[in-house]
């Protein structure tokens, strides 16, 4: 992987904190916004019986969450992820690329506020979803395609580069955000579904997955992943691998296009 954090990010992102954004479906949940799938009927209440699963699954992984103050009128606002790009001590507030989106940030710039992060912003005319955008080992891979433009990745760039951050901009035109397709490994191996990755010579060290749920991971440590139970095989194949796997059931918010990247923000430094 190129690029190497500074040491100043690199003493931070060391303390080994674990604190997560995270905020609840609001009452429209079931309108989200789908652009790659079919529309299903989504249960709102299961919906947020499942969120709350989530994030006790954090918690039992000795991960504290702070709940960014409800957006009820947003119907999306539950996929928390796409709202900011966090990086060291700096918050990257998107600019959302559905229009329907862009009064989810307040909440989440808000918050990260109250943690003393510093704050930057996408500005128009460009978009960003969050995401668009994975992070390992001081590269940052931004997806370019219905949500995120040309501009956005720039203006990130401009952002991070004193962190010591590499941004490189990924073709995407099969899914909603690069993360719909790939997210990495503890060990920074990038697992993807083959059917939805573009260009898979991007990365150094590219695996296919065989199941669409199965690309899609948090690291909660060195050895351990959150994905969805969707994903039997897959997760039978990251335990082969000695990764000891947390699953949980995201059924209703699959069906928006949800994954467990988009669930939260993960805050390690």
């Amino acid at each position: 992987m190129s690029g190497e954090l500074s040491g100043t990010l690199a003493g931070a992102l060391g303390s080994g904190r674990k604190l997560a954004l995270v905020r609840r479906p609001g009452p429209r949940v079931a309108e989200g916004l789908v652009t790659h799938i079919g529309r299903s009927e989504v249960d709102a209440d299961l919906a947020l019986a499942q969120w709350q699963g989530y994030v006790e699954a954090l918690h039992a992984e000795g991960w504290r969450t702070v709940e960014v103050a409800p957006a009820d009128d947003c119907p999306d606002a539950v996929f928390v992820e796409d709202t900011v790009v966090v990086l060291g001590d700096v918050a990257v507030i998107s600019r959302p690329g559905a229009d329907e989106r862009k009064p989810e940030t307040a909440g989440t710039e808000a918050a990260l506020r109250a943690l003393g992060y510093r704050i930057e912003r996408i500005q128009a005319p460009d978009t960003l979803d969050g995401g668009d955008v994975l992070k390992h080992d001081g590269t940052v891979w931004v997806g370019l395609g219905g949500r995120t433009t040309p501009g956005a990745v720039e203006q990130l760039r401009t952002h991070l580069a004193p962190l010591g951050a590499v941004v490189v901009g990924v073709p995407l035109a099969k899914v909603l955000h690069l993360k719909s397709a790939v997210t990495a490994l503890p060990d920074g191996t990038v697992v993807g579904w083959d059917p939805v990755v573009d260009d898979a010579s991007v990365w150094e060290r590219y695996e296919s997955v065989p199941e669409e749920p199965g690309c899609h991971v948090v690291c909660l440590d060195e050895q351990t992943v959150l994905m969805s139970s969707a994903a039997p095989e897959t997760i039978r194949s990251f335990e082969a691998r000695g990764l000891r796997v947390v699953a949980v059931d995201i059924s209703e918010l699959e069906k928006l296009e949800g994954c467990v990247t988009c669930l939260s923000v993960r805050l390690r430094g």
